[in-house]
């Protein structure tokens, strides 16, 4: 047997032996996509074990990440920080190799995968990065950049709609740095893919303005080398490369079957399986022939990344503001302090928090260079649209606005992928009540702590005619319950600009910016207390105020008013901004008692949203103002006054509240 072939065994022995201890994980992918995997992590993929992190690395995406222990075991072989003894731990509270790929949690892993099909989306916005880096930094004889972004891919991720979305947007963007190796082996948990997924996938993506590669045999390792050499000089367009591979491949009882998808082999198969492919090895073994050859591929590796280390030092001589750029972009740092830029925070008349946005956007795209976003084809509504920016396309990749189309939840997953990659801030935009269809690649923005800036614009009945499919009600709720997630509902523009400089200055952690349609008024009294989460606007009259208004967003006009009217009843209001409960929340003790101090329980709560979540604040003698029903069509003053957005109400449930 020669080395290539023991290790592509290593490789499933490895894998089997880990699923088998764990009893838990699915052994089929990694049996049958180790020699496509193993050709390509060993023949063509550009990267150092020694070094994850290196910026001109090619990506790797296990979009199929239920296959976890494939990765796992070719981080393992090949010499990254990941040893047999965490191979041994697979899937136990607190190892390194936990169910599915984890982002920052094993050396290598470039993305969390799992979720099927958002690997592929990754991989686009990684391609995406690519590219646009390369134009930003390449010069004669000077390619920093030049990398390519390989994903391998299932039927289950060509099934789900998200990567018909990424797909199509790959091919329109002629993103020619990315390589699919679909393991197209018919069978998914249910059975033969017969059952639910007949469609010609080489037509499909022939039709998206993909190349399209066929091999015939999964384990015919020249074959397969050869495919992703034929797919590399293709420099127009993306690749898929079609991998006849067997499901479980080596153990013979379970082989080409759907129970060797998602369970352990047993015992007495993983025997069988070492029988068959010639295995002669203790448990947990990485043979010594094996290992003399990843340490001549590890050598041949880090000379690569030692050639490049001098050809980027030989750049930062001949251009050095292009590098001292290139310093800062991949620090993840902004280069100037917009809380001291009071340019950023002016504004001189009131505008809907969407129109704020927008200002503040294009002020950011003057003052962060390395931003990058767009919408899903609703940048004119959004206010999304940076000048003299330019527009990234097939022609263009030096544009920062992203055209997405009409396509949420890829836009999303490729804003995570934009970002994984390095180098870039990214913002992606949609109408609030889309977030719906997002809300898979936001959960994993989350998950991974990525800084990526959600503009929801839109934000509540005041959307009117549109009616109730476009109204926002639960979603504020179902952000504020996703952890890790800010969600920013602003005022006005002050905190609007309160807003982006939270998102554009974190570090870690998703922010959803919840705008509003319809105009809203400037606040004398607001200002960058907003970064507290929750702050007092008006302040009543006595230490101790009669009662405590508290809003969000549009509802804050609301309550203004309400307190000017109470007062006339000799009533005295304190009027809270709340623009976001996680900021608050996580403000002393003291400073959430200045704001709502526990001795005033009459407080009633506004949001033009779900109730839901509110109750914390106003406590059991409190009350809340809400919509926990859908919208309807109608002009947004109509149907405010309908559901009981009122000062008469505000001021009638105050009254209620005092005359207990």
């Amino acid at each position: 047997m020669n080395v290539d072939n023991l290790a592509i065994n290593t490789i499933r022995v490895l894998s089997a032996e880990a699923v088998q201890k764990a009893n838990s994980g699915h052994p089929g992918l990694p049996l049958g996509c180790a020699t496509m995997a193993y050709t390509l992590w060993s023949k063509q993929m550009k990267h150092n074990p020694k070094n994850s992190k290196w910026e001109d690395r090619d990506r790797f995406v296990l979009s199929a990440g239920h296959g976890s222990m494939l990765l796992y075991s070719l981080l393992n072989v090949f010499g990254y920080d990941l040893s047999v003894e965490d191979i041994k731990n697979f899937r136990q509270f607190g190892s390194k190799t936990p169910g599915h790929p984890e982002y920052k949690h094993t050396d290598g892993v470039e993305t969390t995968t799992g979720p099927l099909g958002q690997g592929i989306c990754n991989a686009v916005g990684m391609a995406i990065s690519e590219s646009y880096l390369a134009e930003k930094f390449n010069k004669q004889n000077f390619k920093v950049i030049d990398h390519y972004t390989y994903t391998i891919a299932g039927d289950g991720c060509l099934m789900e709609g998200i990567s018909s979305e990424a797909s199509s947007l790959a091919g329109t963007l002629g993103l020619g740095k990315l390589i699919m190796m679909y393991d197209s082996n018919n069978i998914s948990i249910e059975g033969s893919t017969d059952i639910a997924f007949r469609e010609d996938v080489a037509k499909r993506y022939e039709a998206y303005g993909w190349q399209v590669i066929k091999v015939a045999d999964g384990n015919n390792t020249e074959e397969i080398n050869a495919a992703i050499i034929t797919a590399k000089k293709e420099d127009k367009k993306p690749t898929i490369i079609i991998v006849k591979n067997i499901i479980g491949y080596g153990c013979l009882a379970k082989q080409g079957k759907a129970s060797a998808h998602g369970e352990p082999l047993g015992e007495e198969n993983i025997i069988a399986l070492k029988e068959n492919i010639g295995w002669n090895y203790d448990p947990f073994t990485v043979p010594e022939e094996v290992k003399k050859q990843m340490e001549s591929f590890n050598k041949v590796a880090a000379s690569k990344e030692v050639t490049w280390n001098k050809l980027f030092e030989d750049y930062k001589s001949t251009y050095p503001e292009l590098a001292k750029e290139w310093e800062l972009w991949f620090s993840g740092k902004i280069a100037t302090d917009l809380l001291e830029n009071e340019s950023f925070w002016s504004f001189d008349k009131p505008m809907a928090t969407r129109q704020a946005s927008g200002v503040l956007i294009n002020r950011i795209a003057k003052l962060v260079p390395n931003i990058i976003g767009g919408s899903a084809d609703l940048a004119p509504s959004n206010k999304t649209y940076m000048k003299d920016r330019g527009d990234f396309s097939a022609e263009d990749r030096s544009g920062a606005n992203m055209h997405f189309g009409v396509r949420e939840h890829a836009m999303a997953a490729i804003a995570n992928g934009i970002y994984l990659h390095g180098g870039l801030k990214v913002f992606v935009s949609t109408f609030f009540v889309f977030s719906d269809y997002m809300k898979g690649a936001m959960r994993l923005s989350a998950i991974m702590k990525l800084p990526i800036t959600y503009v929801l614009t839109h934000d509540s009945i005041g959307v009117g005619e549109d009616g109730p499919t476009h109204e926002p009600i639960e979603q504020l709720a179902a952000l504020r319950a996703m952890p890790n997630m800010v969600v920013f509902r602003p005022a006005d523009s002050k905190e609007t600009a309160a807003g982006w400089y939270l998102a554009i200055a974190k570090s870690e952690g998703p922010v959803s910016l919840v705008l509003t349609r319809q105009t809203l008024p400037l606040y004398n009294g607001s200002s960058k207390e907003a970064l507290n989460g929750g702050y007092i606007l008006k302040n009543s009259v006595k230490e101790t105020p009669d009662v405590i208004l508290i809003a969000s967003g549009s509802e804050v006009e609301l309550i203004f008013k309400a307190s000017d009217e109470l007062k006339r009843k000799g009533i005295d209001a304190r009027v809270v901004s709340m623009p976001s409960f996680e900021l608050f929340d996580r403000q002393s003790k003291e400073y959430k008692e200045k704001i709502l101090p526990g001795n005033v329980r009459a407080r009633v709560a506004v949001e033009a949203a779900s109730s839901f979540g509110w109750h914390k604040y106003v406590g059991l003698d409190g009350a809340v103002i809400s919509i926990d029903h859908f919208g309807a069509s109608g002009k947004a003053e109509v149907l405010f006054e309908e559901f009981g957005f009122t000062v008469n109400n505000v001021v009638d449930t105050v009254l209620r509240l005092k005359n207990k």
